[in-house]
């Protein structure tokens, strides 16, 4: 019996092209053309990140040498702690998880609560407020932050406490999740919200006992995304955290590169940079396989 050669695609139903065209030889050709590109890809993407923790773990001399070496010539991991000591990096993650944290809750809350009264209270006038975020879709964020500040400015809200109350706000509040949301609550049976006011369940319980249950694969999406956008941001807590012991990692890096403390080189800037994206990249690995599913589940209407 002929052996498969794509054993992958043998049961392959859906898409344009069947395993029977994937076995002739043009077929073939396209296909592995195909993988090699992506494979291309997969390797422009990762070999920055690789390259980072390389040359972070280099000392100060290697880095500036005439004579190039890939591989740093001792592997000191004790320079983890060395770095993160000297900067004292310990501050400026915790200011970055607790917006992080309150972004997430903003994000899943607010969003989910606009796209619950969008696609299931449906009140007069839903309608509109769905093509007003809609809207705000094409505003880009940068446009948006100037504003944003020169309000809060005026209004007495850019020292003290209130950043950490703004911020989350503002990373929380994305038409992007709304649309996430709404698209999902679209598909959940009315049968079992009608159930729940019969009941005499009131809107907001029903939200977060029912509606929040059953969504949780959009839940965790959207709060994945709330930690990316808000930990990686930088535009926006450079303008309201101008106190240095308030300030995100991301504010804090810009910081070290502008003005260096003494002593600050160019390998521990490295490793800096390398610390503050472990954690994205952790994220990511853990939750590589809902992000990708619950992303298209959400984003397109079934």
């Amino acid at each position: 019996m002929r052996k498969y050669h794509f054993e992958r695609l043998k049961d392959k139903q859906s898409g344009i092209l069947s395993f029977v065209e994937y076995r002739k030889g043009g077929f073939k050709l396209v296909y592995g053309l195909m993988v090699a590109f992506l494979l291309i890809c997969l390797f422009l993407s990762l070999f920055p990140l690789f390259f980072l923790a390389v040359q972070s773990f280099k000392s100060v001399e290697e880095i500036t040498s005439l004579e190039f070496h890939f591989f740093p010539e001792n592997l000191d991991l004790g320079k983890i702690a060395e770095v993160w000591n000297s900067v004292n990096l310990s501050i400026y993650f915790l200011n970055s998880l607790l917006i992080v944290v309150l972004s997430v809750v903003a994000a899943v809350i607010f969003n989910g609560l606009l796209a619950y009264g969008v696609s299931i209270v449906k009140p007069t006038g839903s309608k509109i407020v769905y093509l007003m975020v809609l809207g705000s879709y094409m505003i880009p964020t940068v446009l948006s932050s100037i504003p944003l500040f020169a309000m809060l400015a005026s209004l007495k809200l850019t020292s003290g406490l209130w950043p950490y109350a703004i911020l989350p706000l503002t990373f929380g509040a994305n038409a992007f999740y709304f649309i996430n949301f709404k698209n999902y609550f679209d598909k959940i049976p009315r049968e079992l919200v009608e159930a729940m006011r019969v009941d005499g369940a009131g809107e907001f319980t029903i939200f977060f006992r029912l509606v929040v249950p059953l969504a949780a694969p959009i839940v965790g999406i959207v709060a994945i995304f709330a930690v990316s956008a808000s930990w990686s941001d930088y535009l926006l807590p450079s303008l309201l955290l101008t106190q240095d012991s308030m300030q995100t990692i991301m504010v804090k890096l810009v910081s070290l590169q502008t003005s260096r403390p003494a002593g600050f080189t160019d390998d521990m800037m490295l490793m800096c940079l390398l610390l503050s994206i472990l954690p994205q990249i952790v994220l990511f690995l853990v939750f590589e396989k809902q992000i990708t599913a619950g992303g298209t589940d959400g984003a397109v209407k079934g």
